[in-house]
């Protein structure tokens, strides 16, 4: 069965930075016709200039740039405010990718890719980013979050995540006590049939980072081994 790639309501605005112009050429013509406005830039700096002329809603951004590369130009987008970032990168090791994650990339793809499923990746990242979970806020062990406002605080203290460590926060909020598998938490979190698992593990590092009183012995979200990840309010 043939996928729709489409996109229903709004588009939005995503800046393409790779320094291949088949690459960039071919991803922003499978957004322009999904209904994207779509900016370009070649390198770094330039990628930095016209995400601060036109803030755009997604950044599809290559790992390896001239001059800068797209680990530090997250971080620089990251210092003015947030936006999902989907990296690519054309290596293999597992630890690039994870460092992608760890800088704040919302997702990843490997090169070579399918522009199809890119144009996915970027649609879900949006409709998750646009969707309000809901109006009530959540709040146990001094954490509170806002679904509405997409805003999350510890102990009145504003915390700085990205978009999805903020989903997955406030699922671990709504669902206490209950070990989830990481394939769960891919599909129940982020609506994801596919990727890598090592993905919820670097999310869940990440969270913990910012919501533990010490992240090298977590005792709200605690690992079940052979199974997965479970909340818990009181610590236990």
């Amino acid at each position: 069965m043939q996928q729709s790639y489409e996109v229903t309501g709004q588009a939005g605005r995503v800046l393409v930075v790779d320094d291949d112009p088949t690459v960039a050429e071919v991803v922003a013509g499978y957004l322009d016709r999904a209904g994207y406005t779509v900016d370009r830039a070649d390198d770094g700096p330039t990628a930095l200039t016209r995400a601060a002329a036109h803030r755009p809603d997604l950044v599809v951004l290559d790992l390896m740039l001239p001059g800068m590369d797209g680990l530090e130009v997250c971080r620089r987008m990251r210092d003015h405010g947030p936006v999902p970032v989907i990296m690519l990168t054309a290596r293999g090791d597992e630890d690039d990718r994870i460092l992608g994650l760890e800088v704040g990339a919302d997702d990843y793809v490997t090169k070579p890719f399918s522009p199809r499923e890119l144009v996915l990746r970027v649609e879900s990242v949006l409709r998750r980013t646009r969707h309000d979970t809901g109006t009530r806020l959540l709040s146990a062990a001094g954490l509170t979050v806002d679904p509405a406002a997409r805003r999350a605080t510890k102990n009145g203290t504003e915390l700085a995540l990205t978009l999805r460590e903020f989903d997955l926060l406030a699922f671990f909020l709504r669902n206490p006590g209950r070990a989830y598998a990481r394939e769960d938490l891919m599909h129940q979190v982020w609506g994801w049939d596919f990727g890598d698992l090592s993905t919820v593990t670097v999310h869940v590092r990440r969270l913990r980072g910012k919501v533990e009183d010490d992240s090298a012995r977590p005792r709200l979200i605690q690992t079940v081994w052979g199974v997965g990840y479970r909340f818990e309010p009181e610590g236990d």
